[in-house]
């Protein structure tokens, strides 16, 4: 049976990747996030214990590590984001893997969001990729509301939404209702399993 495709999901900051890999997971395509496997990583013992010895005891009060204290720290000194980086990017990839793996027999689609897909150099292990894109003021919107506010500052981080969609192979728009995000989706999904426009 042949393996399945392996897409690479990803995106500017608010333009609706999480709500792209729910409906690609409610379309029936096997789904993963990269984020919640770094949260995954972050309440390891193993992930907790490289912290604490590079940034002391405080940043896991009663044994658990606090993100906003690690948030404070790589927000204000890059080179411990570097740090922090180098060193849960591989761990990530091994998850990402392993996950890969262990897919059930039959599965047709595989979708992993990497939020920095493209700048971490991930895109060579997927067989396509996605950029999610939204109108500047509606991810604005979008960030608000779930009280994002430092939304340029992060953005600032990451390559421009214009970038991300020139390099991905497949470029959605999520301007509008969710209903039309999923419906899109549901085409692509269909030209993926059918191994059209894939290559990289």
């Amino acid at each position: 049976m042949a393996a399945a495709r392996f897409i690479g999901l990803t995106g500017a900051i608010a333009a609706g990747k999480s709500e792209a890999l729910a409906a690609l997971g409610r379309l029936g395509a096997a789904t993963l996030s990269s984020d919640q496997v770094v949260h995954d990583l972050l309440a390891s013992e193993r992930v907790r214990d490289l912290l604490v010895g590079r940034w002391g005891a405080a940043v896991a009060p009663d044994g658990e590590i606090d993100r906003g204290k690690v948030g404070a720290i790589v927000f204000e000194r890059p080179e411990e984001l570097e740090w922090l980086e180098a060193t849960l990017h591989p761990l990530v990839a091994e998850e990402i893997s392993a996950w890969r793996a262990g897919l059930p027999a039959g599965t047709r689609v595989a979708v992993v969001e990497v939020p920095l897909l493209f700048e971490t150099g991930m895109q060579d292990v997927f067989d396509a990729t996605i950029s999610i894109v939204a109108a500047d003021e509606a991810r604005v919107q979008r960030a608000g509301a779930r009280g994002t506010r430092d939304l340029d500052d992060r953005a600032a981080r990451q390559l421009s939404q214009d970038e991300k969609a020139a390099r991905a192979t497949h470029v959605i728009g999520n301007d509008g209702s969710l209903e039309g995000l999923e419906a899109a989706l549901g085409n692509l999904l269909t030209e993926l399993e059918r191994g059209v426009g894939d290559a990289a």
